[in-house]
């Protein structure tokens, strides 16, 4: 009897820890993090942030920022100095498969390739550059279309060294996402390029799109993007960062519709997510620094799943929310809310000093643990 007892009482435990489970996965499926990889030095704390703060708010998402923070086997002359190795990798790999969190690692490809100066790609391969004429342009401005540099798509060597990291980087995070950001790309279709010149934006940026989505296909791997390139800034009454001004944005009906979109507004919660989903897309609402626009997003994306039809609900992912200081940093200020600097964000400002971030996140790991009860 004392035996038939406890089992009874092991299926009641497993029952309601199954339902729970099915309840937030039913109402906001996708939660995650976008977030830079850590330095080597804050290895230790970024791991506890994992186990204390994302796994009990049942994060099941982490896109982690790597770009040159690893030291490549395939080019090492890309790694940054004193870069991430196999080993601390193989820390945060463990960590997250204890807790059923899938890591999507970043490389910024396309765009995001340097300002003022360019980054490893760019000034490792000179001559991958879209628009090398442009010597100098403004770091975090955006004017005239001159901010972050760009690789050309057509260039006949890029991708052998691009892929070559990304696949790297796919087998040593033992990923099935990748994240290529392609966000904010301004230098794409350059008039000086002799490869791209005169050829439509929206082209050539389906055309990138659908070439990085092939090659990760190639072993049943699925791309992520930011989803600004395809909204129609002037359409959507969006700015030159959240949307496109130079037509990229009908690429949308040109790439491969299981792209899985992640569509970020950190002014206000814009509804641009139900365009991608009315477009067959996969949809997360991506939140930045202002708590109360990650409110509204995520109370409207639980909204738009149990009020859409059939077809439609399922696109409506969920969240994930960002990060865009360096990680070790965010967190020094995520464990000690002392060191923010408390003023409202400038419109545009791509920074953390506010500490709205931090403050997002929090909010969200509350309300994660709370539609788990």
């Amino acid at each position: 009897m004392k035996r038939l007892f406890l089992f009874f009482m092991c299926v009641c435990f497993l029952q309601a820890t199954y339902g729970q489970a099915k309840k937030i996965d039913e109402l906001i499926p996708m939660r995650g993090l976008a977030i830079a990889a850590p330095s080597v030095q804050g290895l230790d704390l970024f791991l506890k942030f994992i186990e204390e703060e994302l796994a009990p708010a049942h994060f099941n998402m982490l896109v982690l920022r790597v770009d040159w923070n690893y030291a490549y086997e395939s080019h090492p002359e890309l790694r940054r100095d004193d870069p991430l190795s196999k080993a601390d990798v193989r820390r945060i790999v463990d960590l997250c498969k204890k807790y059923d969190i899938k890591i999507a690692p970043q490389i910024n490809l396309l765009g995001h390739q340097g300002g003022a100066r360019p980054l490893n790609l760019l000034r490792v391969y000179p001559e991958f550059e879209e628009a090398p004429h442009i010597k100098e342009a403004p770091s975090n401005t955006y004017v005239d279309g001159l901010y972050n540099r760009s690789y050309c798509p057509l260039h006949p060597d890029v991708h052998k060294v691009v892929f070559a990291l990304v696949d790297e980087l796919m087998d040593v995070f033992e990923a099935e996402w990748f994240h290529a950001g392609m966000d904010e790309v301004y230098h794409l279709g350059d008039e000086r390029c002799p490869r791209c010149q005169g050829k439509d934006k929206a082209d050539l940026f389906a055309g990138e799109v659908t070439k990085i989505h092939n090659h990760l296909a190639l072993k049943n791997r699925r791309l992520m993007i930011w989803g600004d390139r395809l909204i129609d800034g002037l359409s959507a009454g969006v700015g030159a960062w959240e949307g496109s001004y130079n037509n990229t944005y009908r690429a949308i009906d040109m790439i491969p519709k299981d792209v899985y979109i992640c569509d970020w507004h950190y002014n206000r919660a814009d509804l641009t997510n139900v365009y991608f989903a009315i477009k067959g897309f996969d949809v997360v609402s991506c939140p930045w620094n202002r708590p109360e626009v990650a409110a509204k997003q995520l109370q409207d994306m639980i909204a738009f799943r149990q009020q859409s039809s059939r077809a439609m609900a399922p696109r409506f992912q969920g969240l994930i929310a960002t990060v865009w200081s360096g990680a070790d940093g965010f967190l020094r200020s995520y464990y000690d809310p002392e060191t923010y600097i408390v003023r409202p964000p400038v419109e545009g400002e791509r920074n953390s000093q506010s500490g709205g971030d931090a403050r997002t996140l929090k909010l969200l790991i509350e309300e994660f643990k709370q539609l788990n009860q």
